[in-house]
């Protein structure tokens, strides 16, 4: 008889889903490509009202500006005989064209600012080439081709539409309520006319520049989301950035036997320079050296445990350094005080006690 058994898979480990949200790292990466939070509609939207306000609010400067163009040309002061040469007419041109640049240049200077500062509050200061950089995925034609017929796309062609017929709505209504003052217009001055139409065409800017503004707001929820999805990262990427992050632990396993070891190796050079090795007699052995000269107590020079410590007196008995054993001392030495620390002051009776008895032992030899 043969036994099923129900085998379970972690299928994550076989679809790889970007299910994970981006690490700080990715964060920043996508930031130096370019990949950022941003949309057009709020700087088209705002470009728009700004320049419908600075319009209207440069109205009069502007047609005086317009007054003057008018006046120019028709200045009787000026021979004929010059106005209709290609002399005449490149400096009246070009008269013209200075004047009307100087009449726009405070509504296209507004218009910049306004951009800039849009562009800073939603992506704050962002300087980075890689954007420029070439990239052959960009003419590939499966890429493209790919692009065409993505969500995007589609998203982006449904907002042109939506935005083609809010304008539209927008435009009929306004003509819609103005359509029976139309006929009036013709028993009106040219004045009253020109600023009864630019009425109605700053009413039609203003407004669908704050529809704009209320659909870009939509937009940037979804540019909001769709960046977050586009930079998500699967389990093993996040394995893979904290290994790289943090290390290795193998190979921060094998550094940090190295230093144990390097370590070990500068302990054990310095053996030879102890005066006494105290032990435990063979758990712990520490070894210390005393120089009034240098330090106010006695020094670890070194210590260790089980095969450590029997290393430690290998050392002390190849260069003839006394080995004392005093089990509380050695405990209580290996336990309070790391290598080249001065042992603590509770314990200065008993070294002291030990030192002595090193003392006398040379001194009889």
């Amino acid at each position: 008889m043969i036994e099923l058994r129900r085998l379970t898979f972690d299928l994550q480990l076989f679809a790889e889903e970007k299910t994970e949200k981006a690490t700080p790292k990715r964060r920043r990466e996508a930031r130096e490509k370019g990949q950022v939070i941003r949309s057009i509609e709020i700087n088209s939207a705002v470009t728009i009202l700004v320049a419908f306000y600075m319009i209207n609010f440069f109205s009069e400067y502007i047609i005086k500006n317009l007054k003057d163009i008018y006046i120019n040309f028709l200045d009787i002061d000026i021979p004929l005989d010059n106005i209709f040469t290609y002399k005449g007419l490149q400096n009246g041109l070009m008269k013209a064209a200075l004047k009307m640049l100087v009449s726009i240049l405070p509504i296209l200077g507004g218009c910049l600012i306004a951009g800039l500062v849009v562009n800073y509050l939603q992506l704050g200061f962002m300087f980075t080439t890689k954007p420029l950089k070439p990239d052959l995925n960009r003419v590939n034609p499966i890429q493209g081709f790919k692009r065409i017929f993505s969500k995007r796309a589609l998203y982006e062609l449904l907002k042109s539409l939506l935005k083609l017929a809010v304008i539209i709505g927008i435009v009929h209504k306004i003509f819609e309520e103005s359509i029976e003052s139309m006929p009036t217009l013709l028993n009106m001055q040219v004045g009253s006319g020109f600023s009864y139409i630019c009425n109605q065409i700053f009413q039609i800017g203003i407004k669908c520049g704050f529809a704009l503004l209320a659909m870009a707001a939509f937009d940037y929820l979804y540019q909001w989301w769709d960046f977050e999805k586009s930079i998500r990262m699967t389990k093993q990427e996040i394995k893979e950035e904290f290994k790289q992050t943090e290390g290795d632990p193998q190979v921060k396993g094998r550094i940090r036997e190295m230093q144990r070891q390097l370590s070990m190796s500068r302990m054990m050079q310095e053996i030879p320079k102890a005066d006494v090795v105290i032990v435990n007699p063979t758990h712990y052995a520490v070894a210390l050296s005393y120089d009034p000269d240098k330090n106010d107590a006695p020094v670890v020079l070194a210590k260790g445990q089980d095969y450590m410590a029997l290393k430690i007196k290998e050392k002390a008995k190849e260069y003839d350094i006394t080995i004392v054993e005093n089990k509380p001392l050695a405990q209580a030495l290996y336990g309070t005080t790391e290598i080249g620390q001065a042992i603590p002051p509770d314990l200065y009776h008993a070294v002291a006690e030990v030192l002595a008895y090193v003392y006398g032992l040379k001194q009889d030899i």
